[in-house]
């Protein structure tokens, strides 16, 4: 058997914690499936008192991250700190630098900063590993890298975000509203006190661009991911697309089209038949289409204790092993920088709903502003709204361009008996 592989731990909340039960639990088990035994060795965290249930007393305790990086009796370091910035980055540059593999759950550090991490560890010789960052326990990085290796990436969609997947999929179960579910998500654990990082869609986009840069080839582009987040998504919007077959859940979707590649984050309403509509709750999904092994589909919790530190383990038995891979498949120096699709390029149906006065005329001048601008309406049904004089109106369009669908609901907002802002809503069929 090899030496013990000494890793070093910055970072001791739920999923450090979750990491160390772990080596501890089947640390027979990992060392024979990778050849070695693993110990950790040096650890970090806000609070050196405080009672965690693992037994770290063996381990060298540092107040500074950053010093784990230096120390000689640290082979590799797990970063579980989080943020772009600070710390988590500091920690990052200073073990590449040093010669040490590098592993980390953050997405936002390997979305933001990938590419020039990327190339600090090809230089240094080392390999920077992440699985854990992107869908929790499902192992869609390694999907991306191995099994689907030799594909052409058609496309990737998935349920990225868990809590926005558990507020949407409690909204429609319980007929409640969104800032009712919203809050039973943060007394449960699974939304923060500010959940705009959930809710908005940022979470999603750093992990939509890691995907993106692994599956065509690119350097990570986090700013170039179109966002849309979940806020604007009504309890009636959820009951209407109910009515025309749909759930509605939040994608995010990247592809390579005419005019570049398409990578965006949007509420999108499914069709029923489709994989990623049975995924609910907290449960991720991601589909992979490629070229020869046709469609994949990925399923499991994208989020927790146990989840998230096998994810992490996962990369540490690999590096142990001597499995190692660029971090993003391919030579940093062979990413190549791509244009990007206008997310005012896409094509698809919509979803259209309108807020309107009960009056006469009012459904025959929306649909002929539809008409006049090239939208073709495939379904539309009329839902009497809370007071007896307002009503919604609510239906699908047929394939068009949304720069197109814009135009004509500008147009419709205008309408002297429209009450607010139509809302639309991209549509997925299978």
């Amino acid at each position: 058997m090899l030496d013990k592989l000494k890793i070093g731990i910055a970072g001791l909340g739920t999923v450090g914690v979750g990491v160390v039960k772990m080596l501890e639990k089947n640390s027979v088990l990992i060392a024979k499936r990778c050849g070695r035994e693993i110990v950790v060795t040096a650890v970090s965290a806000r609070s050196k008192d405080k009672d965690r249930g693992i037994d770290i007393s063996d381990a060298t305790w540092y107040e500074n991250a950053t010093d784990i990086a230096n120390d000689d009796n640290v082979d590799l370091v797990v970063e579980l700190i989080g943020g772009h910035e600070g710390a988590a980055y500091d920690l990052c540059v200073a073990a590449l630098k040093n010669g040490k593999d590098f592993i980390t759950a953050n997405k936002a550090l390997i979305a933001r900063r990938g590419y020039e991490l990327a190339q600090l560890a090809e230089e240094n010789g080392v390999t920077i590993a992440y699985e854990a960052a992107v869908a929790g326990g499902i192992p869609v990085i390694k999907a991306l890298k191995e099994g689907a290796a030799g594909n052409e990436i058609l496309q990737i969609s998935g349920i990225l975000n868990g809590t926005c997947n558990y507020i949407l999929t409690a909204m429609k179960e319980t007929e409640r509203d969104f800032d009712v579910i919203l809050k039973e998500a943060q007394d449960l654990g699974y939304a923060e006190a500010d959940p705009a990082f959930d809710v908005d869609g940022i979470d999603a986009a750093h992990k939509l661009a890691i995907l993106t840069s692994i599956a065509y080839a690119t350097p990570v582009n986090f700013d170039k991911v179109d966002v849309t987040g979940i806020t604007g998504i009504s309890l009636l919007d959820i009951k209407c697309a109910g009515e025309l077959g749909y759930k509605i859940k939040l994608l995010g979707v990247c592809k390579k089209t005419e005019t570049g590649i398409f990578q965006a984050v949007y509420p999108c309403l499914i069709d029923a038949a489709y994989p990623l509509a049975k995924t609910d709750g907290v449960n991720n999904a991601i589909f992979i289409e490629g070229d020869f092994v046709g469609n994949i589909v990925l399923e499991g919790p994208g989020a927790g204790q146990g989840a998230t530190a096998s994810a992490v383990l996962s990369d540490i038995i690999d590096i142990a092993a001597g499995r190692k891979s660029y971090t993003f498949n391919i030579p940093a120096s062979d990413l190549t920088e791509q244009k990007f699709a206008n997310a005012n390029d896409y094509e698809g149906e919509y979803y259209l709903r309108i807020n309107v006065l009960d009056r006469p005329g009012v459904l025959a001048d929306i649909t002929d502003i539809l008409k006049n601008e090239g939208v073709s309406v495939e379904s539309i049904l009329q839902k009497p709204a809370k007071s007896s004089e307002k009503v919604d109106i609510f239906g699908a369009t047929h394939k068009i361009d949304e720069k197109t669908m814009i135009k004509a609901v500008a147009k419709i907002e205008k309408l002297d008996n429209v009450l607010n802002k139509p809302t639309i809503i991209r549509i997925l069929k299978s």
